[in-house]
């Protein structure tokens, strides 16, 4: 009897621990923190009437510093790819790199853990289209306006679900050889586009704080 009470006891004393410390964790964000993030997107369309596919992959690591313990500043990178295809057949190929300087600011706490955040982005990005055998080169610059959550696993390790591009501005000229098209600027609020290289849909990812 003496034994259970015993085990007892130090089963309650490890679980008043557990809580004890949970309760002394800090989730979240201070002054002079640093973090870096990585988040990875998909989208995919399919149209049965056409017998239209279209897909797209993007990934996005960046890295950032706290000028506040609610706003952040700054550098990305993203790598995407895009495919359409109609009737199992591809008819263009995209693939694109670009960089930007960003600033998140963090606008709402749920509960302890959860951390919900907007995002602007400003950046430039390189791609190459090819649509059968023409081959084109597009340049863009854009703004974009970002949502997300981050939800601490640990106080230095938080998961990270993001809606890209709610609301963005492109613009970008096309060549193909020596042939300059004209320039073409673009406004969308939504989920962004497959073909924009900017463009995103839902996006996950991890962030670690330094």
């Amino acid at each position: 009897m003496k034994k259970l009470l015993f085990i007892a006891a130090i089963a309650a004393f490890g679980y008043t621990n557990v809580n004890a410390q949970e309760d002394d964790s800090t989730f979240g964000f201070a002054e002079g923190d640093v973090f870096i993030e990585g988040t990875v997107g998909f989208s995919s369309a399919n149209n049965k009437n056409t017998d239209e596919k279209e897909s797209s992959f993007n990934i996005s690591p960046k890295a950032g510093y706290f000028v506040t313990e609610d706003l952040a500043v700054g550098l990305d990178v993203s790598f995407q790819s895009s495919k359409e295809e109609v009737a199992g057949v591809d008819t263009a190929d995209l693939s694109g790199f670009g960089a930007g300087v960003f600033a998140r600011y963090y606008f709402l706490d749920l509960g302890k853990r959860f951390k919900t955040f907007s995002e602007f982005g400003v950046g430039y990005a390189t791609a190459k289209d090819k649509s059968g055998i023409v081959e084109q080169k597009i340049n863009v610059i854009g703004a974009g306006i970002d949502l997300g959550i981050n939800y601490f696993v640990t106080e230095n390790i938080a998961l990270t679900f993001g809606l890209k591009n709610i609301l963005s501005f492109t613009s970008g000229k096309a060549e193909v050889g020596d042939l300059k098209g004209e320039s073409v600027s673009e406004f969308n609020f939504g989920f962004g586009d497959v073909a924009n290289p900017f463009g995103g849909n839902a996006a996950f990812g991890l962030l670690f704080k330094l």
